[in-house]
């Protein structure tokens, strides 16, 4: 396949997506990321991975544009990133010792046509110390994530147990979105390299 337009400045995604060996540029989407009144976590993160790819795909007619988005919910409440250390250290403190869900949407458009998949993920934490708390707020790690940890970070010590997909909880659900390549007629495998000698 040509290469495909990642819409997201997320470097976790960049790094997901060139795991499974897809093809990509980069081009992230200028959107407001504000939720509607009302409107449910599971409808913001679809309309939030739709609206990116749909945006970035109006520049680029005929070519395959990703959208993803990733939100942490607990109690139905969508936590956002911290907007302060206080703001994260209240969020670590509620996770503490819970489980949350973590949604993972993501919209594959080409032109007109789109398809998506919403994934959902149980994240249970063991209960956390304060002073573990204060230490991982003095990394800086938990300020630009979703919930105020990243799993594939340090904070992945505070994960008990967790169910579903992992690669969905860093940013971008790897088995979900080469299913949404193949229906789009773009198998990933397609791409993989071959070691010399081997049968092509």
């Amino acid at each position: 396949m040509a290469s495909m337009i990642l819409a997201s400045a997320s470097p976790r995604r960049a790094e997901l997506l060139a795991q499974i060996g897809v093809p990509f540029t980069t081009c992230p989407a200028d959107i407001d990321e504000t939720p509607l009144p009302g409107e449910a976590p599971d409808a913001y993160v679809g309309r939030m991975a739709h609206d990116k790819a749909r945006i970035v795909g109006q520049k680029a007619p005929g070519q395959l544009v990703l959208g993803s988005d990733t939100s942490v919910v607990l109690e139905g409440a969508i936590l956002g990133k911290p907007s302060n250390e206080a703001d994260a250290r209240a969020t670590l403190m509620r996770l503490s010792g819970r489980t949350h869900q973590v949604l993972t949407a993501v919209a594959l458009i080409r032109d007109a046509e789109c398809r998506a998949t919403l994934v959902i993920t149980d994240v249970s934490f063991r209960t956390l110390e304060p002073d573990e708390i204060d230490a991982y707020l003095a990394t800086g790690e938990p300020m630009d994530k979703a919930g105020s940890y990243g799993i594939q970070g340090l904070g992945g010590i505070f994960v008990r147990e967790l169910k579903g997909s992992y690669s969905a909880v860093v940013g971008l659900p790897l088995q979900e979105t080469a299913t949404l390549l193949a229906d789009a007629g773009c198998p990933v495998w397609k791409h993989w390299s071959h070691r010399p000698g081997s049968q092509a």
